[in-house]
């Protein structure tokens, strides 16, 4: 009796593509390749880097609410949109570091603080972010921040705080970007990762898919990750939350085997990194949040709220991860 044995998939992470491929031609080639392959090789490299059974728990506070400058398409805090968040002010930093022990307390080993700035000041109130970090740095936590636009003294500034990491995300491709937003650059962008960078802050740098993108953009969008010296540490992907009053309110969802693709490409692309499975988690089901696990994804943000839109409850993440036989990450 002869037994039929399965073929072993085809390996095709960058290492072994064509030397005269371009890097765009590369990733295409991991991110359509068939399915059960691409997840086979987002797995084995997952496992070489990362416990697969660990998930980084984060929760993101939103600091600062509204009444932003920018004209982003998607956000429902920009003044240029009709989505009727009431702006709040920033908040006092006794607060914050209830809310920071609050997270760490169910499970959270990352504080990510969100200010809807277009950019940050000097003065009174960047003093005042800097006593919260120093606060979050206290509780043994990584703490984050996403601020908007940077300058090198400020990063330094941050880092002497005792910031861990900074979220300057790139949100799509260059060539796209300029149909999401236009009151900020992708260069301003650039110019922001490149102070944290220099600061010796880890860069924290994703985007966001299901914006009406095509799935070239997604992967020049990846492509533009890697060119990032050096490439980040932590990537978010999100995925996009329509909502009411914005230009992007009645975009398309993104397929849910193309946000698995997504995951696993970007895991392949970036072995060391924390892939953050973030914005959208809501509207995915189980099952897709399970995929996306295993392609390599190894971190979510908790909590009811995140920034200003819907997000699961952490009992639910919780019984989640207990199904899978998976873990909070502990450090």
């Amino acid at each position: 009796m002869t037994v039929a044995t399965a073929s072993s998939p085809t390996n095709t992470t960058i290492d072994t593509m064509p030397t005269d491929a371009t890097t765009l031609d590369r990733i295409h080639q991991i991110y359509s390749q068939p399915l059960p392959d691409l997840m086979f090789e987002a797995q084995r490299i997952h496992r070489e880097h990362h416990d697969p059974r660990a998930i980084q728990l984060c929760t993101l506070g939103n600091i600062k609410s509204g009444a932003c400058p920018e004209d982003c398409g998607y956000c429902s805090q920009s003044v240029h949109n009709s989505s009727g968040l009431a702006p709040e002010p920033l908040m006092q930093s006794a607060a914050v570091l209830q809310e920071a022990q609050a997270a760490k307390a169910s499970g959270s080993t990352r504080f990510c603080m969100g200010a809807a700035w277009r950019e940050v000041k000097d003065g009174p109130q960047f003093d005042r972010v800097l006593d919260m970090v120093r606060d979050v740095a206290a509780l043994d936590m990584e703490v984050c921040c996403t601020l908007g636009m940077l300058k090198p003294h400020q990063a330094q500034q941050l880092k002497e705080a005792g910031l861990t990491a900074y979220n300057h995300n790139l949100d799509t491709s260059p060539s796209y970007y300029e149909k999401v937003i236009t009151s900020r650059t992708y260069q301003d962008r650039l110019d922001t990762i490149k102070a944290v960078s220099d600061a010796g802050i880890s860069v924290c740098c994703g985007g966001i898919v299901g914006m009406g993108e095509s799935q070239t953009d997604r992967l020049e969008f990846l492509e533009a990750l890697l060119k990032l010296d050096p490439v980040p540490e932590s990537i978010p992907i999100n995925s996009l939350i329509p909502i009411a009053g914005t230009p992007l309110e009645n975009a398309p969802p993104i397929d849910p085997i193309d946000m698995v693709r997504m995951i696993a490409t970007t895991r392949i692309l970036f072995p060391t990194a924390i892939v953050r499975l973030t914005a959208g988690r809501a509207a995915m089901s189980d099952e897709l949040q399970a995929m996306c696990f295993v392609a390599g994804a190894n971190s979510i943000f908790t909590g009811p709220v995140l920034l200003t839109a819907p997000n699961p409850s952490r009992d639910h993440d919780g019984e989640l991860l207990r199904r899978l036989g998976m873990v909070a990450k502990t450090n």
